[in-house]
């Protein structure tokens, strides 16, 4: 048997769609064991993204949740302390890692794959790094579909960038990224945030409440090569007299409006299109990010902690919708801290 095999661990779960905070339940429940391919990860930090919630809320039915009760939230950092075989990982590692669909992160500990597991190292503390799988990936990958590349100098054009909800999760990985890509990056937010989005990168920052900001205009007269779309209730008519001929808006949340957008542009060769993305977390993307934390060259911004015997706390202050940065669960000794 595994050395933790039988013994009880603290988790934090829900039983049925629906009730957001007030729904979730504390409850001790036996540590998983990890299968080939997988790790046991004691859990120092889990980050939430609007995803945990918007399952709860019945968004995904019938694909997620798989089955009740549930226990919420994907993106993880802690310490390897079982292996399964098959795996490069030790006990003792260091690690960040994505849940994938089965979540698990409202726990003590949690059984991850190893092929979505990247090891971190220790200039990188557990609570940056909890933050990277799900916002950190989608803003990589949403830039690298705007075709901004990332090599030594970034990319040799320097592209016109728009990132909106620029003071979200997504949204602030996304303006550092794009400046290290080289792009001149214009970004709106609410007005308190309009000094943490330029201190992080932004060349101009606009107000979205404001009639500038409202209709994406940028201050400079620039249009986009590209926008990263990380809100709702923008109309594509908003955005198309602010692209660049062959511009194109990349959305992270795209509804069927989206779709049908997306699939209308495509079919009549417009040069502006619209992106929906869908993003799957890989380990190399994980992986290249650390290396960025490690180096300094991109942060975390936490918007608030709370330990896990308050995550009610924390999953009613995501679903407010108004969180700058990520919101951090932190688990075990931390908590006392």
């Amino acid at each position: 048997m595994a050395a933790t095999g039988g013994k009880l661990m603290h988790a934090v779960q829900y039983e049925a769609y629906g009730g957001g905070a007030a729904a979730l339940k504390h409850v001790d429940v036996p540590i998983p064991i990890p299968k080939k391919g997988e790790l046991l990860v004691k859990l120092e930090a889990a980050s939430i993204n609007p995803i945990d919630w918007k399952i709860q809320k019945g968004v995904i039915w019938p694909f997620l949740p798989r089955k009740f009760p549930f226990r919420p939230v994907t993106d993880v950092a802690g310490e390897v302390v079982e292996v399964g075989s098959g795996v490069d990982f030790k006990p003792g590692d260091k690690v960040v890692s994505f849940l994938s669909g089965s979540g698990g992160g409202f726990a003590e500990y949690a059984v991850a794959s190893a092929s979505k597991t990247a090891k971190r190292p220790a200039e990188v503390s557990a609570v940056e790094a909890a933050g990277l799988p799900v916002a950190g990936v989608t803003a990589l990958q949403t830039l690298k579909s705007a075709g901004i590349s990332f090599g030594s100098g970034g990319s040799e054009k320097a592209a016109n960038i728009l990132v909106t909800a620029a003071s979200g999760g997504v949204g602030l990985y996304a303006v550092q990224l794009a400046k290290l890509g080289n792009c001149h990056v214009t970004a709106t937010c609410g007005a308190r945030n309009l000094e943490l989005v330029k201190n992080v990168g932004a060349d101009e920052v606009l107000d979205y409440k404001t009639p500038g900001g409202a209709a994406l205009e940028s201050p400079s007269g620039k249009k986009y090569d590209a926008v990263i779309h990380c809100t709702t209730g923008i109309p594509w008519s908003t955005f198309e007299p602010n692209l660049a001929e062959s511009g194109k808006v990349i959305d992270i949340t795209p509804n069927v409006t989206a779709f049908l957008t997306a699939a209308i542009k495509k079919i009549t060769f417009s040069k502006k299109q619209l992106v929906p993305l869908l993003v799957i977390p890989k380990r190399e993307d994980v992986e290249f990010l650390v290396g960025l934390v490690k180096e300094g060259k991109l942060k975390t911004v936490v918007d608030s902690r709370h330990p896990l015997s308050q995550a009610e706390a924390a999953w009613a202050k995501s679903i407010d919708g108004h969180a700058t940065g990520k919101v951090v669960v932190e688990i075990g000794s931390r908590e006392a801290e």
